[in-house]
């Protein structure tokens, strides 16, 4: 089973978009060179989906598990629970920064739409890899393949790295360095596997690249006339949500 494992989540990935049919095939690869780029930028996250599902159930995963975990992490009950929170960092980064009148490639709109698509594109794939394959967790328990926390974190970061990528770097980049990090610490937790991580991040990069590609419901934004209301995140141990500040 572990063979078809790249076929099947590529089929999976690819078949939504055969229904757009040869025209829009056709179109993708005559496009100009600003296109052909982005078309480029699929292959890493892809390669991180095929090497993941490569992985998964592999003598090499099953030893790092065991050069990390020799038992006594279950034992002693030893975790680290931030990967809970980290995961929503890069969501408070992006309107943070709209706050702070940082120059992003979207409307906070915008923003907040592809972020939804792009969260409930992956998160419905995640799920579906979770069912198919219902690969056991290191810990024992069940739906291990791909990890969810590390899919979700990932779209956060992407739609963050594409918002500000022409015009804020190091910023953009930063909420994969935080997402990065809550991949390690599933690991580390003992929550899933590394090619479990592997193929939520790849899911989590592709997804999202392809959202922003194709730009669903483009022209659909009410607020686009309205400077003065704007988004606040708010995270703490408790909860996590967003309001609306109206400036009057």
């Amino acid at each position: 089973m572990n063979y078809f494992k790249p076929f099947l989540l590529l089929a999976i990935l690819v078949l939504p978009y055969l229904a757009q049919g040869q025209q829009a095939l056709d179109t993708l690869v005559t496009q100009s060179n600003k296109n052909k780029l982005k078309i480029k930028e699929i292959i890493l996250p892809a390669s991180i989906i095929l090497v993941g599902s490569a992985l998964s159930g592999s003598r090499l995963e099953k030893k790092l598990k065991n050069s990390l975990h020799d038992g006594t992490v279950r034992e002693i009950g030893f975790t680290l629970p931030i990967d809970d929170i980290i995961q929503y960092v890069p969501i408070v980064e992006l309107y943070t920064a709209d706050l702070l009148k940082i120059k992003s490639k979207n409307h906070w709109f915008d923003q907040t739409k592809y972020l939804a698509i792009a969260n409930i594109i992956t998160a419905s794939l995640t799920h579906t890899g979770k069912r198919l394959f219902n690969k056991q967790r290191p810990d024992g328990s069940n739906h291990a393949f791909p990890s969810g926390h590390t899919s979700f974190s990932f779209t956060n970061a992407s739609v963050l790295y594409e918002e500000f990528k022409d015009t804020a770097t190091i910023f953009a980049y930063s909420g994969y360095a935080l997402t990065s990090l809550v991949g390690s610490l599933r690991v580390v937790n003992n929550k899933h596997w590394i090619s479990d991580v592997l193929v939520g991040a790849g899911l989590g990069i592709l997804v999202t690249k392809l959202v922003y590609h194709f730009e669903p419901l483009k022209n659909w934004n009410p607020f686009k006339k309205y400077d003065n209301i704007i988004l606040i995140p708010n995270i703490n141990t408790q909860q996590i949500g967003m309001y609306f500040k109206v400036k009057f």
